[in-house]
């Protein structure tokens, strides 16, 4: 059985009451507090788990849950080997579900209030350098080379109206310099022979996450009318529905202007809705698919693993190694504490000692 499998399983097996507590707290963390899905089933995993535990040792209804129980619950992950990072996060879904409980009158105390979570320890990230960076975006950007033209694109009357159609084009330098080498390009900086709709979205799939820093859910949650090209900024609706307006370079316009009139045309139907970017049966493109995405270019460029994740601690990172200061990269990244976005301070001064290390005499 799956983990999801395994978490509905215990679910149903607690006593009615606890399963009413864990049903109305989910409902309160994704109506009242717009919580994600993915954050809510989280925090639903980690309290049906603290109640399995405490079930076995005796509770049936939500006010006999004790602080006893919740430490024990977190003592017996710490014995399993759970890692710090997992014991801070699942002590801080038992105090949000036990803070929650005492304010709705299930239990007669906050009863997980004093608890103490160990300090996550924050890695420093594996940022990709700025030339490995601009090879994965030079892989994607020539993937649909030599691949045979089985389709030709859309004439004007039969292709959507878009944007893109009146936006004039201009060209970086990093393109330009990929149209010499290959032979020519098209007018948007998109090779001319390629005609592969799927590569087109992977390239402004690409050019997106490593342009603006936005999470993968955030890029696959974009509709046609999030992108600005006149201002060249999006729209981007983040965690908590916090929304934010994110710039994009030249290249990244390019890719988009390709990929409206080039690409989406034929992927679309009748699932597409307003989504901009779409998977190959016409859907809302998939952040898993967009991983995998991401996955391939890295392995078809020789770099090391890379994830999405991945492409934006490299927007991070390049922006404060080329002068950005650290609160304008955070609003970029839609981070709420400035905390999150300091570890990226780090991780440039670890760089630069590195390069010390490695060049000078007396290092």
């Amino acid at each position: 059985m799956n983990r999801g499998g395994a978490t509905r399983a215990l679910h149903a097996a607690l006593p009615p009451p606890l399963r009413e507590a864990v049903d109305d707290f989910a409902n309160h963390l994704s109506q009242v507090h717009n919580r994600s899905a993915h954050t809510v089933r989280a925090y639903v995993t980690d309290v049906v788990h603290l109640l399995d535990h405490a079930v076995r040792a005796g509770i049936r209804t939500p006010s006999d849950l004790s602080l006893a129980q919740v430490r024990s619950w977190l003592a017996r992950q710490r014995t399993t080997g759970a890692a710090r990072s997992t014991l801070a996060r699942r002590a801080a879904a038992a105090r949000t579900f036990s803070a929650w409980a005492h304010r709705c009158g299930w239990i007669p105390t906050d009863v997980a209030a004093p608890l103490a979570s160990p300090r996550a320890q924050r890695e420093l990230p594996a940022v990709l350098p700025v030339h490995q960076a601009a090879a994965l975006l030079e892989t994607a950007h020539h993937a649909g080379r030599g691949r045979s033209r089985q389709k030709q694109p859309p004439t004007s009357d039969a292709r959507p109206a878009s944007a893109a159609d009146t936006m004039p084009g201009s060209h970086s330098s990093r393109h330009q310099t990929g149209e010499n080498r290959t032979g020519g390009a098209g007018q948007h900086g998109v090779p001319s022979d390629t005609n592969d709709p799927v590569q087109l979205r992977d390239l402004l799939l690409l050019e997106l996450l490593y342009a603006t820093g936005v999470r993968v859910s955030e890029a696959c949650g974009l509709d046609i009318a999030d992108a600005d090209p006149g201002r060249r900024v999006l729209r981007v609706l983040g965690k908590g529905n916090r929304e934010r307006t994110v710039p994009y370079g030249v290249p990244a316009q390019q890719a988009l202007d390709a990929w409206l009139r080039h690409g989406r045309p034929w992927l679309a139907g009748p699932r597409s809705a307003n989504a901009l970017l779409l998977g190959a049966r016409g859907g809302r493109l998939n952040p898993t698919t967009a991983r995998g995405v991401v996955a391939r270019c890295a392995a078809a460029a020789g770099l090391p693993p890379t994830t999405p994740h991945g492409l934006r601690h490299a927007t991070a990172t390049h922006l404060l190694e080329g002068g950005a200061d650290l609160r304008t990269v955070q609003e970029l990244l839609g981070h709420t504490s400035l905390a999150s976005t300091q570890i990226y301070t780090h991780v440039s001064v670890e760089r630069l000692r590195a390069a010390y290390r490695q060049a000078h005499p007396r290092a």
